[in-house]
């Protein structure tokens, strides 16, 4: 059998490699970190900072400085909620929305090509197992669930 953390080791190099080049939008570039609290912002409707930060497994403290960052590149706004003004909501602005869609444009564009090497079952195996092992991991007590 095949040695699992090196499999996985590999793939997380691939994948390290893969995210370094997705972060640039026109004249914008932005950091991983602030690539998937876009991509997460813009998946739900004016989350919480709270919720967002649960989502990505990042302490607050340190995800608000991110968020900051984003506000004063123009890419996010931060509201207080109507209901609890302790509570700050996030949204994208124009410019983040256009972010967001041209790094998910660069991103789709580079799965299709690695996907292309391979057959429509290969694909769809890749895709039920990846699904399959993210189950498995939030399921497990040792590691893994935000």
């Amino acid at each position: 059998m095949e040695n699992t953390r090196e499999l996985l080791q590999t793939m997380t190099r691939h994948f390290g490699s893969l995210n370094k080049n997705c972060c640039k939008a026109g004249g914008t570039e932005v950091s991983l970190v602030q690539s998937h609290i876009l991509y997460e912002v813009n998946r739900r409707h004016k989350p919480s900072m709270q919720e967002i930060a649960d989502a990505l497994d990042t302490d607050i403290t340190t995800f608000s400085r991110q968020v900051q960052s984003l506000v004063k590149m123009n890419l996010l706004k931060k509201n207080p909620d109507v209901t609890d003004r302790r509570v700050y909501n996030l949204s994208l602005t124009a410019e983040g929305n256009s972010v967001a869609a041209s790094i998910d444009a660069q991103m789709a564009r580079t799965f299709e090509e690695i996907f292309s090497h391979l057959t429509e079952f290969e694909k769809e195996t890749i895709l039920r197992s990846i699904r399959l092992l993210n189950e498995a991991m939030g399921k497990s007590s040792l590691c893994c669930s935000p």
